[in-house]
């Protein structure tokens, strides 16, 4: 179908038309339909009637994923090219994409600049994610997706298609950062390549392509049409989200955003990875904006400074809590994560990913005591080895733990010190029928420490002592202090 075949059959819909590069959606009442151009590119290959048809089948496969309500089905294009029907008799001439449309301004960027986007739709967008990975296929290492000599050209090919966006000086800066880069994590990418992180993923996450539907999130129009571009190292996947919560002026919820999803996939050893990925979603994002041409000059500079922020070193530092269950030690540590731009580490989701359970699973429903003291002493050493990964990645690391011993204390101030690095502790407190009173209230969290726990914990816990109080941050006794949290504009 052409240009003038699509004007006719928005005619006989009465259909709005939306033209991407590669694509014409019309927007027909409840109803949408996607129809790919017959264009040959560099990057995409539409060209016969055939290759649509299966692109469009791929579309609709692909994302059911992680938007079934709205992928309805492919349908054919029938009638003649100056009067085209949908589903009608005869011989297709192409096909569409069916999908259910959705309300105007549910798109995540929409809502981010009209300020209606809810905290709670951030993490439930982080859940789907994770979910997604933990049962997409695993791309073999001979495949070659995600390998080192693959990542280091896409980068350097968005940079390439960013640079009228740049300036001479930051073309250079990036393009040595990004070299300097690939040697140093050509090691880390083949590792995650052989262990199964490289699978089929969404490829184009940012927030343009996530919405708010009336039944929860989604996240739709993933990348079909080039498998290289899917079959992608998780970490990248989740950093297209992460890098446009930031460039479009949210750090604390893109903050938010990648702690839940480290939280429910545990992919933290990919951290020293992280910058790079994000750098090259923002030229990513960049390049797209600078083939639109003058009238996305401005999206385009906005995401080649992104790019050229997160080439920065951050300021490393290492925050623990300190109290008893209920005291509120989770509700500051994501005030406070958001804030800082941090990597935040509940002993709660890493107790039971010891254990072999994810987040919100029952331990006691699987007989197992995840409170004893072997459990925590090994709890306490897996918080520190992953500190020490994020830490020495450049991020500022939060441990949400009760650290109620002067020992646990003592192992954490000790890592900072040899790393040379800030150290602090956040210290929550509530009396004691407050802590009660919220751990039985609580629901649908990862801790599942009760009465029981918090009472040997009354009877154990070792207050801090004069010499640990310098550095000291305290939330105010008895207050929630997740009320009045900031709404994810902290600083990176």
């Amino acid at each position: 179908m052409d240009g003038a075949s699509i004007a006719a059959l928005a005619r006989s819909l009465g259909a709005q038309v939306i033209e991407t590069h590669i694509s014409w959606v019309l927007l027909a009442g409840a109803d949408a339909y996607k129809v790919k151009k017959p264009l040959r590119l560099s990057f995409v290959d539409y060209g016969s009637a055939g290759a649509r048809l299966h692109f469009c089948r791929e579309e609709l496969r692909l994302n059911r994923r992680l938007a079934p309500a709205l992928y309805l089905g492919v349908v054919p294009v029938t009638g003649s090219p100056q009067q085209p029907a949908l589903g009608g008799a005869g011989p297709a001439q192409d096909h569409a994409v069916h999908m259910r449309r959705f309300a105007d301004g549910a798109l995540f960027s929409e809502q981010l600049a009209a300020g209606t986007l809810r905290p709670a739709d951030v993490d439930a967008l982080a859940d789907l994610l994770a979910a997604s990975h933990r049962a997409a296929p695993r791309a073999a290492p001979a495949d070659g997706y995600g390998s080192p000599a693959r990542r280091r050209a896409a980068a350097l090919a968005a940079l390439e298609g960013a640079k009228a966006a740049a300036g001479g000086g930051e073309q250079a800066t990036l393009h040595g950062w990004l070299e300097a880069q690939a040697v140093a994590l050509a090691p880390l990418w083949a590792a995650r390549a052989v262990d199964g992180s490289v699978r089929e993923c969404h490829g184009d996450l940012h927030l343009a392509n996530a919405v708010r539907l009336d039944d929860g999130v989604a996240a739709f129009d993933c990348i079909e049409f080039d498998p290289a571009l899917r079959w992608i190292d998780v970490l990248d996947d989740a950093a297209f989200a992460v890098m446009d919560f930031e460039a479009l002026g949210f750090p604390g919820l893109a903050f938010r955003f990648l702690n839940r999803w480290l939280d429910a996939g545990g992919e933290h050893a990919g951290l020293p990875a992280l910058r790079f990925a994000l750098v090259y979603r923002a030229l990513v994002r960049a390049q797209v904006a600078c083939l639109r041409g003058p009238p996305a000059a401005a999206d385009a500079r906005r995401y080649l400074e992104a790019a050229l922020r997160w080439c920065t070193p951050g300021a490393a530092q290492l925050t623990i809590t300190h109290g008893l269950p209920g005291s509120g030690k989770t509700f500051a540590s994501q005030r406070l994560l958001e804030q800082q731009g941090a990597i935040r580490l509940r002993s709660d989701v890493e107790r039971k990913r010891l254990a072999g359970l994810a987040m919100l699973e029952d331990s006691q429903a699987r007989g197992l005591d995840l409170y004893g003291a072997d459990a925590s002493a090994r709890t306490y050493a897996r918080l520190l080895a992953l500190a020490r990964v994020a830490l020495a990645a450049g991020y500022p690391v939060i441990l949400d733990a009760a650290f109620l011993r002067r020992a646990e204390r003592d192992g954490a101030r000790a890592l900072a010190r040899e790393l040379a690095l800030p150290f602090s502790i956040l210290h929550c407190e509530a009396p004691p029928p407050v802590l009660r009173e919220r751990l039985a209230a609580r629901r649908g969290d990862a801790s599942e420490a009760d009465m029981a726990v918090l009472e040997k914990l009354l009877a154990v816990a070792e207050p801090l002592q004069a010499d640990e109080l310098p550095g000291v941050l305290r939330t105010e006794p008895g207050v929630d202090p997740g009320q009045g949290a900031p709404p994810g504009r902290g600083a990176a």
